[in-house]
């Protein structure tokens, strides 16, 4: 755990699936049209909530045992529903325009540091117009899924000029947000509504954890 002072914070950097947005129908629906298409059976919907979050190279890898080559044009396949259909099944969790809309008027700089692809990150915070809260948006390049949760928290920071870790916290409902954050020195809180449990949070460390965006920064 790192010491989180809420007194010194500045910077606010958040996670997008399951954080800001319940993305999980969307994901699925394009996990299940990826294995339908691959012949892969014996997944079901509950199942593949573990997909949600993490890289989705990295779950590919470790859930179905793929090799590279066999990652790639999975991910390919499952783009093809996601880009067209999934990307917007999906809805902002409740509570959360009004947090950011506080801590906005509260003077804090907020961002978004997300695993997914940022193309696709953007055009989900302006349909649900969400994007005016944050100075950037930083996901994985389009067609580069090596780049892992601490590096894309490493590129926001860079983004945004942070100097002092002290003043910045993360906020993520998994075990990757937590992680990523720790080895970047700084704190995690781990939100409980989205999809990692309140075992996995402490399990991984979370410097705090709450159940609801209005307890996000009180």
């Amino acid at each position: 755990m790192i010491t989180l002072d809420k007194s010194k914070i500045k910077y606010i950097l958040y996670d997008l699936d399951g954080t800001l947005t319940d993305s999980a129908r969307g994901i699925v629906n394009s996990l299940k049209y990826c294995l339908n298409e691959l012949g892969i059976a014996g997944w079901d919907d509950q199942a593949l909530l573990k997909f949600v979050g993490p890289p989705l190279r990295e779950s590919f890898g470790v859930y179905l045992g793929m090799d590279e080559a066999g990652v790639d044009n999975a991910i390919k396949i499952y783009r093809t529903y996601y880009a067209d259909k999934g990307i917007f099944e999906n809805s902002v969790y409740d509570g959360i325009p009004e947090a950011l809309e506080r801590l906005r008027q509260a003077g804090y700089i907020q961002a978004v540091a997300t695993s997914k692809p940022e193309v696709y990150a953007k055009k989900i915070l302006e349909k649900f117009e969400l994007s005016e809260y944050f100075k950037d948006i930083c996901g994985i390049p389009l067609g580069d899924e090596s780049m892992t949760k601490a590096q894309v928290i490493a590129e926001s920071m860079e983004r945004l000029g942070i100097s002092d870790k002290s003043q910045v916290v993360m906020i993520g409902d998994r075990d990757y947000d937590i992680k990523g954050a720790h080895s970047n020195g700084i704190p995690c809180i781990g939100v409980t509504y989205g999809y990692g449990s309140r075992e996995e949070l402490e399990s991984a460390g979370a410097d705090e954890i709450v159940d609801s965006p209005a307890f996000i920064i009180p």
